[in-house]
């Protein structure tokens, strides 16, 4: 029963983004994409989406999928990993050995977010990042590829300022470089600089994401997302935690937008371009927690912790009239029925 629940959900999101993103799929047709990071929560989304593009619109287009564990992928997704339009190739972002042929897209999802690996190993953190990002460049430069997105992130802005209510893609802010826990922000801002730099030597054309926060079905909902968290808690039935004091503001976007976001970006996102990618609607940790309360029925919400912590990053919430104006983009799926989609599919 709660594989045929998932199965209605998931189609139900696919259906929708096949029908949001319209004509980019024939510039998709019969072409070669390159995807990193296939088993995460991005990578989940951009596969589940061809693969069903692929069988509504006979599309014929081929995916290599780089990932680090073939294993956990065909236990995770078997049908996905069962497509014969999509291939497995083990490897690590930042050694990878290049496939045959040409490609036309690439899609580099592949980063490390965990908060634990920022913490304990920051290096570790860069690197994977950075190099992993001059992998993924010279391999696009060797094979020819036309179009490069690349997954970016919010957090390149560093603080949000608490006077700026959404960042724009023109604010030149940063992380503080002499703060170890920026490791993740930095390489994600190398990484932009690479894609830059490799852009106007090679004349690849390559397309920013910078992506804020999310939910959605395959969000973990044992990582460092708020919002999973406190799903996960009215899932087991207890009390919504909040560990600080429920003031911070952030927004979500549901997945099947994102993805349809993403996929728009890769084919009609202006080269050497980034875009904010999320929602422009802002709610407090407190309110966010109330409302996936309302959501499953009657749960309490308890405050932990009154005080918040002074590197608490306080706003995290895009300003995306970039997307909107230039390309059309918009969040069609209102933050009270993705939480209701993804308890349902995790229920």
């Amino acid at each position: 029963m709660k594989s045929q629940n998932r199965n209605r959900l998931l189609l139900e999101d696919l259906e929708s983004v096949v029908s949001l993103t319209g004509s980019i799929w024939q510039k998709i047709a019969g072409k070669r994409i390159f995807i990193t990071g296939g088993t995460g929560f991005f990578g989940s989304w951009l596969l589940e989406s061809i693969a069903h593009a692929n069988e509504k619109l006979g599309l014929e287009a081929h995916v290599v999928v780089l990932t680090r564990n073939p294993k956990m992928f065909r236990e995770k997704v078997p049908h996905l990993a069962a497509d014969r339009l999509i291939e497995l190739l083990p490897g690590n972002v930042i050694d990878f050995n290049f496939p045959k042929d040409s490609f036309d897209y690439v899609i580099h999802a592949a980063t490390e977010s965990s908060t634990r690996l920022n913490k304990e190993n920051p290096l570790l953190m860069v690197d994977t990042i950075v190099s992993g990002t001059r992998r993924v460049l010279e391999f696009s430069q060797q094979k020819g590829v036309k179009k490069i997105l690349y997954i970016s992130s919010g957090a390149v802005y560093g603080n949000q300022p608490p006077d700026i209510p959404r960042l724009e893609e023109d604010f030149y802010g940063g992380p503080n470089v002499l703060n170890v826990a920026s490791a993740y922000s930095e390489g994600k801002r190398m990484g932009e600089l690479c894609c830059k730099i490799f852009s106007e030597k090679y004349d690849i054309g390559i397309t920013v994401a910078r992506c804020f926060a999310f939910v959605g079905p395959y969000l973990s909902l044992n990582a460092h997302y708020a919002i999973g968290n406190f799903i996960r808690d009215g899932l087991e039935g207890g009390t919504i935690v909040i560990n600080g004091d429920g003031s911070p503001k952030r927004s979500y976007l549901y997945a099947a937008d994102l993805t349809t976001w993403l996929w728009t970006l890769l084919i009609n996102g202006e080269n050497g371009e980034a875009y904010n990618v999320g929602s422009d609607r802002t709610v407090t940790i407190f309110e966010l927690a109330k409302i996936v309360a309302k959501v499953f029925g009657s749960i309490n919400v308890q405050v932990k912790n009154n005080t918040a912590k002074p590197s608490e990053l306080r706003v995290y919430v895009p300003s995306v009239e970039k997307a909107k104006k230039k390309l059309g983009l918009l969040q069609t799926v209102e933050l009270e029925t993705a939480i209701q989609k993804t308890i349902e599919w995790n229920r």
